[in-house]
């Protein structure tokens, strides 16, 4: 099978993996959340008061689908939107008081999980792949290789 070989196959099978494993650790804690929800999440309580457009380019996700992550974290309490002061067709979010403590409850798993992603990596090569993926990205100041050591 030639696809095997191929980066983009790779990719795709890393990304299922990564997703496996976040899905499984975050169930386990007992929580209702997947990883581009964490991000998102991640990015409005960063940024309370974010508009939706502006999640969605910090996440990297398309604005429609980023919509439908920040209604679901709102019918779970995670957030709240309000219609935007300056542009009353914009809507801002923010972090509820049970986002916040929920974001705070799951992170040191998702920290933690981070190696177990790259567990067939040493300490060396995960943090050329962390600097090849960011590479690729054109996003090496995003990636903080001091996150997986």
């Amino acid at each position: 099978m030639k696809a095997r070989r191929m980066p983009g196959h790779l990719i795709r099978r890393l990304n299922q993996y990564s997703t496996q494993v976040f899905t499984k650790r975050i169930q386990e804690a007992g929580i209702d959340l997947t990883s581009v929800q964490f991000a998102a999440l991640d990015a409005i309580i960063s940024r309370p008061g974010i508009d939706q457009a502006t999640v969605a380019d910090m996440i990297a996700c398309d604005r429609a689908t980023t919509g439908g992550v920040i209604d679901r974290l709102q019918q779970r309490g995670y957030v709240e939107r309000t219609v935007c002061e300056r542009d009353r067709r914009a809507r801002e979010v923010r972090p509820t008081e049970k986002g916040v403590d929920t974001f705070e409850e799951i992170l040191p798993i998702v920290n933690k999980l981070q190696k177990e992603i790259l567990t067939g990596l040493n300490e060396s090569e995960q943090i050329k792949f962390m600097y090849l993926a960011g590479k690729i990205l054109g996003n090496h100041s995003e990636v903080d290789l001091l996150e997986i050591s």
